[in-house]
């Protein structure tokens, strides 16, 4: 199963004054556990202040800079991944598979993914590149498991994501045209080649609120601030 790395939800990364209004829609519901049909998610205990210490690392904290990972302790056997009322269906059991601490409630666990899609679907409905920004900068806990096993008609923006780069130090990138996925003022980059020398560098402060970088090839390192995230252009 691919992972990344989950953790009170907090809003998205850096978006820009424009994008404001996207923090509101990141707790609002937009993504089904049954296989991203569209219909609302059962009910499922969310996690109290007890739970979320017995969860391992990053998932007890869904506020992480990427998704949740397995749980590295013991783990409830798939033959007990059962809530409370009624059942999982097969997408369910596969996302919590090697994920639930023992003496947990699966439910509250899933519950993080069901929230990781329905943040990630409601911002794509208002604001693709946002959506794409949010899984680059791994602003969503559970992201990528979640969208892989319970909203996958999500896939493309997951793929999206996977050609693009967070904001800070890119080691070793590859040469072309890329966007910054912020409209907000602020946004530097430097492409620096041997020995750190500048090979291009874009606006400061004040400067265009679309901002495009051109890495040439040679570079060794990018590195950007204030930018959120990259996509080819």
């Amino acid at each position: 199963m691919h992972t990344r790395t989950p953790r009170p939800l907090r809003p998205l990364g850096p978006l820009g004054r424009g994008a404001v209004a996207l923090t509101a829609l990141l707790a609002l519901g937009g993504c089904s556990s049954h296989g991203g049909t569209g219909t609302e998610p059962k009910p499922t205990q969310r996690i109290s202040d007890d739970q979320a210490a017995a969860m391992p690392g990053d998932q007890a904290h869904p506020a992480s800079e990427g998704p949740s990972t397995p749980s590295a302790g013991p783990v409830l056997p798939d033959a007990k991944l059962t809530p409370a009322t009624g059942s999982f269906t097969a997408a369910e059991k596969k996302y919590l598979h090697g994920r639930v601490p023992e003496n947990m409630d699966p439910a509250a666990v899933l519950q993080v993914g069901q929230e990781a899609c329905q943040r990630i679907e409601r911002t794509a409905a208002h604001d693709e590149d946002a959506a794409i920004g949010a899984l680059i900068a791994g602003d969503v806990p559970s992201a990528d498991d979640a969208i892989t096993e319970l909203c996958p008609k999500l896939k493309p923006l997951l793929a999206a994501a996977a050609t693009g780069f967070a904001d800070g130090t890119h080691k070793k990138p590859e040469p072309g045209t890329y966007r910054a996925l912020t409209t907000a003022g602020g946004c530097t980059w430097q492409a620096l080649g041997a020995g750190d020398t500048v090979l291009a560098s874009g606006p400061g402060p004040g400067g265009a609120r679309k901002v495009t970088a051109k890495i040439p090839a040679g570079t060794r390192t990018f590195v950007s601030s204030g930018c959120y995230a990259w996509l080819p252009a």
